[in-house]
C-alpha cells in the first residue's frame, strides 16, 4: 500500500476568468501533463482541447467525495483547477486538510480580490474580505462599519442585491456598491449604486461586491469591544446587562481559535460577543426554552455572527457529546443537579470557567467552589442615574456574584522506578534530613 509521501503529488492551478490566456508556463505545462483534471464544470469549460486529460467535475456535496476521488485515481497525475488563489477562500484549504499539505503543489494565479483592489485604487491589506460562497448573508452584518472598505465574494448574480438589502436594513443604504463582473477577463463590467437605490438587475454570476460602508445619521454602531448596548439584542428580561457583560467576557478573554459554552444562553448576549471578538472564533449557546433558543439565533444573525450554534436543552444533559470548551460560562441554572461539576470535569487544562449569579442559593454554591479550587470571587454592582421627583438619584441594580477560575493541569503522578533510591541522594543535591523533612 503506497504511502502519502509516495503518490504523485496533486497539482492546483489557479485560473481566472482570462482563462487559458491567463495562465502561466508552469501552469500550462502541469495541465497538458496531467491525466486527470478535476474542477467545476465552469472552469473545466475554459480549457482548450490540447488538454487531453480525462475532465471530473466535483460533485456534491464536495468535501465527503475528496478521498474517494482521490482514491479511485491513485497513481494517476492529477491537476485540480481552482478559481484564483487556490489558499484564499478557495479548494487548496479543503484539499490540504483531507489530502495533506505535503501531496499538493500550489500554482496560484491573482485573486479576485486582488483584482477588485487593482481596478479600485484599494489598498489590499487595508480592504477586509467576507466570503458569501456557502456562508450566510448575516455573516457580512458582523464586518459593518462606518468608512470599512469591504469585498464581498458572491455565491451567485443574486448576491449584490441581497447585500445592498442587507445593508439598507442594518442602517448602511448610503453605503457605495461596485459590482465588479468577470474582473481579469474578457467580459469585464462594473456596476455601480448605492445600496438604498439598488435596482440594477441580476448580471454575471462571477461577481464579487466591493462596498464602501456609510452608515446612516441614526445608525447605531456596534462597538468592538465588549458591552454592546443592551437595546441590540432582542430579550425577554433574561439577559446579562452591558456593563457585567463587559466584565465577563473580559474575564473570559477570548482569543482567536477558541470555543465558548454559553450555558443558560438566555437571549446569548455572551456567546455572540465572544464570536464577535474574532472572526475564528467559536461558541455553542445551551439553552432549555426553545423560544430563547430561537430568539438567540435571531440576535446572532442580527449582530452578525450566524455561526454561532445554538443547542436547545437542559444542562447538564445537553452538553453531552459537545466539543471540549476552552472557556464556560454559566449564566443560568447553576443549581441544577451535576451542572457545575460537569462544566468543570469538561473544561481542557487552563480553561477558564466564569459563572455569574443573583440569588444567595448559587452564591452559597460558588463560595463552596471558590474555596475547594480557588479563583476569584468578587461581586459586581452598577447604579443608574435617574430622576426622583424633580431631581436625581442612584437606582441600583441587582448585585452580581462572580467566580472565576482557570483549571490546573492535573497533577503529575511519579511512578516508584522514577524516585531515587532511599540510600543515594540525587548528584549535586543537599542532604535531607528525613525527620525533619527540611533540607539543610
Amino acid at each position: 500500500m503506497s504511502s502519502p509521501q509516495s503518490m504523485p503529488p496533486v497539482t492546483v492551478v489557479g485560473i481566472g476568468a482570462d482563462g487559458w490566456n491567463g495562465l502561466s508556463t508552469p501552469s500550462r505545462e502541469a495541465l497538458l501533463a496531467a491525466e486527470v483534471v478535476v474542477g467545476g464544470g465552469r472552469q473545466l469549460a475554459l480549457l482548450p482541447g490540447t488538454v487531453a486529460a480525462e475532465r471530473v467535475a466535483w460533485p456534491s456535496p464536495l468535501r465527503p467525495a475528496v478521498r474517494p476521488l482521490f482514491a479511485a485515481h491513485a497513481g494517476r497525475r492529477v491537476a485540480v483547477l481552482a478559481s484564483g488563489d487556490p489558499m484564499f477562500f478557495g479548494i487548496g484549504r479543503t484539499l490540504g486538510e483531507e489530502l495533506g499539505a505535503g501531496r499538493l503543489r500550489v500554482l496560484p494565479h491573482p485573486s479576485s480580490v486582488s483584482y477588485a483592489c487593482a481596478r479600485l485604487g484599494w489598498a489590499l491589506e487595508e480592504t477586509a474580505t467576507v466570503s458569501l460562497v456557502g456562508r450566510e448573508l448575516d455573516t457580512l452584518a458582523g464586518e459593518l462599519a462606518e468608512g470599512r472598505r469591504l469585498l464581498v465574494l458572491s455565491a451567485d448574480a443574486s448576491t449584490p442585491a441581497a447585500v445592498a438589502g442587507l445593508l439598507e436594513r442594518r442602517g448602511y443604504g448610503p453605503s457605495v456598491l461596485r459590482v465588479l463582473e468577470q474582473v481579469g477577463g474578457s467580459a469585464e463590467r462594473q456596476v455601480d449604486g448605492t445600496a438604498e437605490s439598488w435596482n440594477h438587475p441580476a448580471g454575471d454570476a462571477l461577481n464579487l461586491v466591493a462596498v464602501e460602508c456609510r452608515a446612516a445619521a441614526d445608525t447605531v454602531r456596534p462597538s468592538l469591544v465588549p458591552g454592546l448596548p443592551d437595546e441590540l439584542f432582542e430579550s425577554d428580561g433574561q439577559l446579562t446587562k452591558r456593563h457585567v457583560r463587559a466584565a465577563t467576557l473580559a474575564t473570559l478573554a477570548p482569543t482567536p481559535g477558541e470555543l465558548l459554552w454559553d450555558v443558560g444562553g438566555g437571549s446569548g448576549s455572551i456567546a455572540i460577543e465572544w464570536l464577535r471578538a474574532h472572526r475564528s472564533c467559536r461558541a455553542v449557546s445551551v439553552e432549555r426554552d426553545p423560544v430563547r433558543a430561537a430568539r438567540i439565533e435571531r440576535n446572532a444573525a442580527a449582530l452578525g455572527v450566524p455561526r454561532l450554534r445554538v443547542v436547545t436543552g437542559a444542562a447538564p444533559a445537553a452538553l453531552a457529546g459537545l466539543p471540549t470548551p476552552d472557556a464556560v460560562f454559566i449564566g443560568g441554572g447553576l443549581t441544577a443537579p451535576g451542572l457545575l461539576a460537569a462544566c468543570w470535569a469538561a473544561l481542557a487544562p487552563g480553561g477558564r470557567l466564569v459563572a455569574n449569579t443573583v440569588t444567595l442559593e448559587s452564591e452559597a454554591l460558588l463560595t463552596d467552589w471558590y474555596r475547594r479550587h480557588g479563583g476569584e470571587l468578587l461581586r459586581l454592582a452598577v447604579a443608574h442615574a435617574v430622576p426622583v421627583g424633580g431631581f436625581t438619584g442612584w437606582r441600583q441594580a441587582m448585585p452580581v456574584t462572580q467566580w472565576s477560575v482557570v483549571k490546573p493541569p492535573p497533577p503529575v503522578e511519579i511512578s516508584p522506578t522514577d524516585a531515587a533510591p532511599d540510600h543515594a541522594s540525587p548528584i549535586g543535591s543537599s542532604p535531607v534530613d528525613t525527620a525533619e523533612g527540611d533540607a539543610l
